[in-house]
């Protein structure tokens, strides 16, 4: 069976350069023009290798390579940028990103295919080992029990340098202006590079090590919270994904209280992001919770909403100050009348119980003017930003960057 490569390359003349090379070597290609497109084709055709331009109108390379990671079929497919900026800074965020490997253009033929089959070569030597050193794979394959017991050391030897927090800019739909930043935890293991949220928080959920890294997470926002703000960006609002092992802790609320205090932060900067179906497991006492969270004066968000177990008929009784509406019901969105009827739905009620709306996953100025039009608060997405580090973060707070017009 020949090896899939998947080229993602806006430029047509260099797409098909490189494409007529590599099937002159025996590679099956396939191709993408833009990186909309290069996502949809990396999730249905699951290529061996991605060879990705970095500079793309809508979606950058950055933002392919950030959603592949994301998701659990392509987060380990080898992925190599080709472009024509190599300044330190692009190269950097490209690796802590996950990328495997960085070509500049203009390259060679053997510089293109010794990219191609040192990362191919890597992957093989990573499966042959992990299938030799780990025999028991009745419920886990070899790369998942490599990863758990790499987390485990990393957790229980306190190596909390290999964990790091990136932020995601959530935008006022009006003045266009970062309001916000949602926190997303990247692992980057010394074993194993840079490991995916979409491997990374299943597993930990799995082991129970969830609740530390959890802990470190809001410790760590908390921090960074009390920086920007001796740094005058008092009016940001830091949001936290809470896991279900987190969240249903009997001393949940007290750690939270304990946390903000240790960083002397206010109550009402942090908000912490639950699922419908954490608050569905046992809504009674989900409620209870929230109610004593709201009290501390933290504000509550339900994350993803559309996609669990609840429904309207609750939305009454949960006591939240932000409602997060899944992409599923974005991408694409005033192309498709029963997720424009839906949405519109949901942010009127919203509304009605004054309950603030966040759009996720905004990628098209499209998108953007149907959420305008329909009075969504606030979006996130690639459209304005994907997740990134906390030094680029402050980078946008002091050099504004607006929303589209």
């Amino acid at each position: 069976m020949s090896t899939k490569v998947l080229l993602i390359e806006d430029e047509i003349s260099v797409r098909e350069n490189i494409s007529d090379l590599l099937e002159a070597e025996g590679f099956e290609t396939i191709t993408a023009a833009n990186g909309k497109v290069g996502i949809d084709l990396a999730i249905s055709q699951i290529p061996d290798i991605i060879l990705c331009d970095l500079m793309m109108p809508e979606v950058d390379g950055y933002g392919v390579l950030e959603r592949l990671r994301q998701e659990i079929l392509t987060a380990t497919i080898p992925f190599i940028f080709l472009t024509a900026k190599s300044t330190r800074t692009d190269v950097r965020k490209g690796m802590d990103l996950g990328a495997d490997d960085y070509l500049t253009k203009p390259f060679t033929r053997a510089e293109l295919l010794s990219a191609i089959s040192s990362r191919l070569d890597k992957q093989i030597k990573m499966k042959n080992y992990l299938s030799n050193n780990y025999s028991d794979i009745s419920n886990f394959s070899p790369e998942i029990l490599l990863i758990k017991s790499s987390l485990r050391r990393a957790i229980e030897a306190g190596q909390r340098h290999e964990f790091q927090t990136y932020y995601q800019p959530i935008v006022d739909i009006i003045s266009g202006k970062i309001i916000a930043a949602e926190s997303l935890v990247r692992w980057i293991s010394p074993e194993l590079g840079m490991v995916s949220p979409a491997e990374l928080i299943p597993l930990a959920e799995s082991t129970g090590l969830i609740i530390p890294i959890g802990e470190w997470i809001l410790e760590n926002v908390c921090k960074q919270a009390k920086i920007w703000d001796e740094a005058n960006f008092s009016s940001l609002l830091f949001s936290v994904n809470v896991s279900n092992s987190q969240f249903t802790q009997a001393n949940f609320s007290d750690k939270i209280s304990r946390i903000l205090a240790e960083f002397d932060i206010p109550a009402n900067c942090l908000e912490l992001e639950i699922t419908e179906n954490t608050i569905m497991s046992d809504f009674h006492a989900a409620v209870y919770t929230m109610g004593k969270l709201q009290s501390l004066g933290v504000k509550i968000a339900i994350d993803d909403f559309g996609t669990g177990n609840s429904s309207l008929v609750y939305l009454k009784d949960f006591p939240i100050d932000t409602l997060k509406i899944d992409r599923y019901f974005i991408h694409n969105i005033a192309n498709e009348p029963e997720k424009s009827a839906i949405t519109k739905g949901l942010i009127q009620i919203a509304h009605n119980l004054d309950i603030k709306v966040i759009a996720k996953g905004v990628e098209t100025e499209a998108e953007l003017n149907f959420l305008r039009q329909n009075k969504c608060d606030a979006i996130q997405g690639f459209l304005f930003s994907p997740a990134i580090a906390a030094t680029e973060f402050e980078d946008l707070l002091i050099n504004p960057k607006y929303l589209p017009t």
